[in-house]
C-alpha cells in the first residue's frame, strides 16, 4: 500500500501548523508535523534562552498552534513565552493525553501530542489568567522564606 494512501485513511487534520511539546523538569521535546522540518522532533533545555530559542524555532517554522501536557508547573514559563511570541497555546489534559499505553519516550510523547492535537483531540485545561502571573511571582518568596527559615536569617523575610 503506498504511504499516501495510509495518510488519507487516518484521522482528519484540523491543525496543519499544529506541535506537540512532552514537558519535563529539566528538557522538553518538541514534535512538529515532519513536511515542516529536517528534523521534526527536537529537545530543549528549560533555561529561558532555550525556551526563547524553541519559541523562535516554532515560529520560523510556521507553528500557529501549540499543544504540551505537564502535571507539573514546569509548563508556566513555556506557555507565557509561547504566548507571548503570538502562539496559540493548548495546556492539555494530561488523562487525555495520556489515553493510549505504551508509549514510554519523551519523543513519542511529543510526537503523540502534536497528532492528538493537530486532529483536534485535545481539550485545554482551565487555568484562569489572574492565577498564573500570581503563581508565578509567588515562586522567588517561597525560595527566600525557605532559604530564611532553614538557615534562620530573619532579615531576608523583610522583602
Amino acid at each position: 500500500m503506498k504511504r499516501h494512501d495510509l495518510k488519507q485513511r487516518g484521522l482528519p487534520v484540523i491543525h496543519d501548523h499544529a506541535a506537540g511539546i512532552d514537558i519535563g523538569s529539566r528538557f522538553h521535546v518538541v514534535a512538529v508535523p515532519a513536511d515542516l522540518a529536517k528534523e521534526s522532533v527536537q529537545t530543549f533545555q528549560a533555561f529561558t534562552a532555550d525556551l526563547e530559542r524553541m519559541a523562535n524555532w516554532l515560529v520560523s517554522l510556521g507553528i500557529t498552534t501549540v499543544a504540551m501536557e505537564s502535571t507539573g508547573v514546569y509548563w508556566i514559563p513555556v506557555y507565557e513565552i509561547l504566548e507571548a511570541h503570538g502562539l496559540q497555546v493548548v495546556l492539555a489534559n494530561a488523562r487525555d493525553a495520556r489515553a493510549v499505553p505504551g508509549r514510554k519516550t519523551d519523543v513519542n510523547d511529543a510526537q503523540w501530542i502534536q497528532r492528538l492535537h493537530a486532529c483536534g483531540l485535545l481539550r485545554a485545561s482551565f487555568h484562569p489568567d489572574r492565577i498564573r502571573p500570581a503563581k508565578s511571582s509567588t515562586q522567588p518568596r517561597k525560595a527566600k522564606t525557605w532559604c530564611a527559615l532553614k538557615f534562620k536569617w530573619a532579615p531576608v523575610l523583610a522583602f
